[in-house]
């Protein structure tokens, strides 16, 4: 479901075979698609079941708006009247939140308008202009549909996404279309496009932003955290909340007992003993007094050759996630429940880190007393010696960071190896950044992934509360070396639910995973996978290493062996392309 919107851009150029506005109009209003806005440049039509907001001085904000204590636009607060985009876009980034696309148009000799995507990324936004002329969608199955675009596989991303699994730039797998990522704007003249950067996480991580107290963290972090999910489950009311077990999901569920929404909670298993949450997803679910609804993943659910939706732009979909969006649309066609709630992102916005980043941060923010206490705490932590820690974080001090993207170039051919993806806006600005910020804001930049990947979003709302801007702003204030404090992850976290998290979930460090239940996929089906691969679109490009991959697929996996997870990813892609003709 989410917002579903088109922008049709008219340029000078002639309209060639595409059809008339009339008849487009009338196209997208037979898919409930209605016109909302029209000027000599642009036509603006969104879903009939998507909210609109008229901004006073004129722009149009696609998708939901609340001031930052929650309260919502479409119930009775009021914007004032604004005289430019800057204007406004610095209101609402400084006074509000949501889930949104602002369009605006400008005044003046080149007319033109402004796109931007809020912090969150929750509202799709892709867009392809050419002399002009093109789109702006949140599907571009729209464009399709209307002759404005046809599909076309861009063989250099292909070959970024084979060597940079979940890379975010953007650039897209289709020839001539791109992303507007989160927090950027689109400005569109008649002498053509650009982009800029308008939200960047670097202002809440510099030095007079950051918290200094923990305390004090942790009391923001809880109030941040409650706001915003009590306003989302304001609107949503209906609620099938996603319980892992872990912490993340678990805050979730306890910012939801405060609220009037109707929730279920459900919670997934496989047959394989990793997976298996029950005894912690019922734990948070007692707390919120429901009963906790389970959902079996079968081996035979999992797919890895299916038709992907047709708004995905990137390979994005894996066999486990197919699976998960079966299994978890199942439950709530049953329930009847209108929207999906998931802690995905927590642990990327909570801070957790797996190295010795935090202990750096702390000596290069606070000296040498914290930077040894920080050492300690990370030394629990990990359940290594004191020395250890101390070598390892001396080795982050003193050596250069390495790149946001790690490049696997397993299986393929020595022509498919590419040189490094362009940067993402978050990233710049990073040159004399602490590593642990640096860290934590690419990771951050890549969590577009976890909305990517959930096809389920295509009927309901998908609700990530934790990615939405406040918490974003709130957690990025908290240094990286407070969230292990006490040799405790997400340590502020923690302490900011620690009186309503049960016990076991508030100390519990360790975390269930499918990667049992991926393997027993692979072993079921591993020849299958080869086949597919071997007959596919990567083959006859020439782009994989077909005997590396044969040998792999034949031999008896090692104890503990991960590597057949990038036969998974190898077969998202092939997935993908096949679809795209």
């Amino acid at each position: 479901m989410g917002s579903r919107y088109i922008i049709l851009v008219e340029g000078d150029s002639q309209r060639g075979s595409r059809m008339a506005p009339e008849e487009e109009v009338a196209a997208l209003t037979e898919q409930a698609i209605l016109l909302r806005f029209s000027n000599l440049q642009i036509s603006v039509f969104t879903a009939e079941t998507t909210l609109v907001l008229k901004i006073p001085g004129g722009g149009l904000l696609v998708g939901h708006l609340f001031t930052r204590n929650g309260k919502r636009f479409s119930d009775g607060a009021f914007l004032p009247a604004f005289g430019c985009h800057a204007e406004c876009l610095k209101h609402l980034f400084d006074q509000c939140w949501g889930e949104y696309l602002l369009i605006w148009p400008n005044a003046g000799e080149e007319c033109g308008f402004s796109v931007t995507r809020d912090p969150s990324g929750a509202v799709p936004c892709v867009y392809s202009l050419d002399d002009g002329r093109g789109f702006v969608t949140s599907d571009i199955s729209l464009a399709t549909a209307l002759g404005r675009y046809r599909r076309r596989v861009d063989w250099d991303a292909v070959a970024l996404e084979l060597n940079y699994s979940h890379w975010t730039s953007q650039h897209t797998a289709l020839l001539g279309v791109k992303e507007l990522l989160p927090g950027c704007s689109l400005h569109i003249r008649r002498s053509g496009s650009t982009t800029g950067l308008d939200w960047s996480p670097w202002t809440c991580v510099a030095r007079g932003n950051r918290h200094t107290e923990p305390e004090a963290a942790a009391a923001e972090v809880r109030s941040t955290v409650q706001s915003v999910v009590g306003a989302w489950a304001d609107v949503d009311r209906s609620i099938l909340l996603e319980l892992s077990g872990g912490l993340d999901s678990s805050i979730i569920a306890a910012c939801l007992s405060d609220t009037a929404a109707d929730v279920e909670c459900c919670t997934l298993v496989s047959p394989q003993p990793d997976a298996d949450e029950r005894h912690y997803a019922s734990l948070a679910a007692n707390r919120l007094g429901v009963e906790l609804r389970t959902k079996t993943l079968d081996v035979g659910l999992a797919s890895f050759d299916f038709p992907p939706p047709p708004y995905l732009v990137r390979p994005r979909i894996n066999a486990l996630q197919y699976a998960i969006n079966e299994a978890t649309e199942q439950v709530c066609d049953e329930h009847g429940m209108a929207s999906y709630y998931s802690g995905g992102g927590g642990d990327t916005v909570f801070g957790l880190l797996g190295n010795a980043s935090p202990a750096a941060d702390a000596f290069r923010e606070r000296g040498l007393r914290h930077g040894m206490a920080a050492i300690r705490d990370l030394s629990e932590l990990h359940g290594c010696t004191v020395w250890k820690a101390g070598r390892l974080t001396l080795r982050k001090l003193t050596r250069p960071p390495k790149p946001p993207w790690t490049s696997d170039a397993s299986f393929l051919d020595p022509s498919a190896i590419t040189a490094t993806p362009d940067p993402h806006p978050w990233l710049d600005g990073a040159t004399d950044a602490l590593p642990g910020d640096r860290e934590r804001i690419a990771t951050l930049a890549g969590t577009s992934v976890f909305r990517e990947g959930a096809a389920r979003g295509q009927r309901r709302y998908l609700r990530l509360p934790l990615l939405s801007q406040p918490v974003l702003e709130s957690c990025l204030r908290v240094p990286s070396w407070m969230a292990i404090r006490g040799g405790k992850n997400r340590a502020v976290a923690r302490s900011a639910f620690a009186d309503k998290l049960p016990m076991a979930i508030h100390a519990r460090r360790s975390k269930g995973d499918f990667l049992q239940y991926c393997g027993a996929v692979f072993k079921r089906r591993r020849s299958h996978m080869l086949d597919f691969l071997l007959t596919g679109e990567l083959e006859a490009r020439g782009l994989l290493d077909g005997q590396s991959l044969t040998r792999f697929v034949a031999s008896t996996p090692r104890p503990r062996d991960e590597t057949f997870i990038r036969i998974f990813d190898l077969c998202v892609i092939e997935n993908w392309l096949r679809h795209q003709s």
